[in-house]
């Protein structure tokens, strides 16, 4: 009888022990549940950052040679450079870019910069995304006849890493005579490439000037693209055309050469 004494009032605390022990082990589960719920609506309802309504960006930058369609616009001298975009969300842009030139000078007038002003619509249809705009190269202080001063509608179409673009002069190009209805065509790519976080940009186009057979050539270029970060980023391009009529001081200004870049993006 005290064996029996004594076993029960253990059993009996030993039988309380256990559902203490468990009506704990079930709050637990109860409140993590509870809390891997809230965290998991939480994360669910968080609204999510909007789309801005448009964005404003800059660069400035330099070269070794300002080449434009394969050919020198500083007579192989380096130059500056800059612009600022405006891009609305709804696929509209406008900006302007800038760069010290010397060719206007070579052809006996007094400018000595390029001011381009554009503007556009980028939108999507299927794989492709398009792009079609106008712009206007100006020559402050130009004083040259025909005016350089051109006007050109584009429209580029990008699939995958290439993009295909044609530019079409609604006025007289670059000065030449007669030359309303020249176009550019050029096919470009974009490949990135698993070494060093490198791109290869080639491109190759043909620039035609009306009435003016022996000032039309083909130009063509091989690039690598660096991508520093914080804004910085850096190009190197070999550059080269099969004319030998754009001449600046005596220069072949479509002659071959390799062409150094750095800008800054803010």
């Amino acid at each position: 009888m005290a064996r029996l004494l004594l076993i029960k009032p253990a059993a009996s605390f030993s039988n309380k022990r256990t559902e203490h022990l468990v009506k704990k082990l079930k709050l637990v589960v109860l409140l993590s549940s509870l809390a891997a719920s809230g965290v998991a609506m939480a994360q669910a309802e968080a609204p999510k950052a909007p789309e801005p309504d448009y964005t404003l960006a800059y660069n400035i930058g330099a070269v070794t040679d300002y080449r434009y369609r394969g050919i020198s616009q500083s007579r192989g001298r380096p130059a500056l450079q800059g612009g600022i975009d405006f891009a609305h969300k709804t696929g509209f842009y406008v900006g302007t870019w800038a760069s010290t030139i010397q060719w206007v000078k070579d052809a006996g007038g007094s400018s000595d910069a390029e001011v381009d002003i554009y503007g556009g619509y980028k939108f999507t249809g299927g794989p492709i995304g398009f792009d079609v705009g106008v712009l206007r190269y100006l020559y402050p202080n130009a004083d040259i006849s025909p005016s350089p001063f051109t006007t050109e509608i584009y429209v580029a179409g990008t699939w995958g890493p290439a993009t295909l673009k044609y530019s079409h002069a609604v006025t007289n190009l670059f000065g030449f005579a007669d030359s309303k209805n020249s176009y550019y065509v050029d096919l470009s790519a974009a490949f990135e490439l698993p070494w060093w976080g490198l791109t290869f940009n080639p491109h190759i186009g043909r620039q035609n000037v009306e009435n003016n057979s022996s000032s039309s050539y083909t130009d063509w270029s091989l690039g690598l693209g660096k991508d520093f970060g914080n804004g910085f980023s850096a190009s190197l391009a070999y550059v080269d055309t099969n004319t030998s009529n754009y001449v600046g001081a005596g220069k072949n200004l479509g002659k071959a050469t390799a062409v150094l870049g750095v800008k800054y993006s803010f």
